[in-house]
């Protein structure tokens, strides 16, 4: 069969700061292709050109990535504040519905850094606005200066429970990540299940309790060098298997009994 399609979703962006566009980053759709081994497709987040139902049905998986906006706070019951940073709300609009469909259904999506906030709002849980401001936490921020490969380098590690989903898929309860960004979660939905943390407690790897499909979501960016990462590609190997397994379940043909 052909590859199955991973849906990218997408981020709102000014060219020279002038001519709007919709954007995703190189690096997403270079693991979604070489290592999950599927389409990407670059989806326009906005609910004006796309709905929900319609993604469901001509994707098979999603890429929930980074950006650098975040999630509106509303979202979640509070107030915006300057330290909540810039705002995406059509891809709030279409992203936080996306996932609470996706879980309800079992279709497959990954979650990443600004994609692994809103699964958690998206079920119901809340946002700190900036880690790095709360006392005994790090500045999980991208660097600002130095290469692309000074600024995705890795920084800190992340335990994972013991036994737990991510323990298993990676064969290992400490791995080394990259990090890149300034807000996290505070309170977890009910049924979002912190799998994995930072030495400083910030949570950076999470499942879905009872959902019937591939949940796993990281704060960190697995995206970068995937390939030859230890820790990216089995993530985005698993992913894609995932994606694989669903696309062959919805174009299966029913067997038609004979008298």
């Amino acid at each position: 069969m052909a590859r199955p399609v991973v849906g990218i979703i997408g981020n709102q962006h000014l060219i020279n700061d002038q001519y709007p566009a919709h954007a995703g980053g190189a690096m997403n759709s270079e693991a979604v292709a070489t290592v999950a081994d599927c389409i990407p497709l670059l989806i326009p987040a906005d609910p004006r050109f796309v709905s929900v139902a319609e993604l469901m049905e001509c994707c098979d998986g999603f890429l929930l990535t980074g950006g650098r906006p975040n999630v509106h706070p509303e979202e979640y019951g509070e107030s915006p504040t300057a330290a909540h940073g810039a705002f995406d709300r059509a891809r709030d609009a279409i992203a936080l519905p996306l996932v609470r469909a996706c879980v309800e259904s079992g279709q497959p999506f990954f979650g990443i850094c600004r994609g692994f906030q809103e699964v958690n709002v998206a079920l119901g849980g809340t946002l700190y606005p900036e880690i790095r401001d709360l006392p005994g936490r790090d500045n999980h921020r991208m660097p600002p200066d130095g290469t692309l490969e000074e600024k995705f380098a890795l920084r800190h590690c992340v335990s994972f429970t013991e036994g737990g989903v991510f323990h298993r898929l990676l064969g290992s309860r400490q791995v080394m990540t990259n990090t890149l960004h300034g807000q996290g979660i505070k309170s977890p939905a009910a049924r979002v299940v912190i799998d994995g943390t930072a030495p400083d407690g910030t949570p950076e790897a999470l499942y879905i309790d009872g959902a019937p499909g591939f949940t796993l979501s990281v704060q960190w960016h697995p995206e970068w060098d995937a390939a030859n990462d230890p820790v990216s590609r089995p993530l985005f190997t698993a992913f894609g298997d995932a994606v694989r397994a669903w696309a062959l379940s919805r174009r299966a043909t029913p067997v038609l009994k004979t008298a």
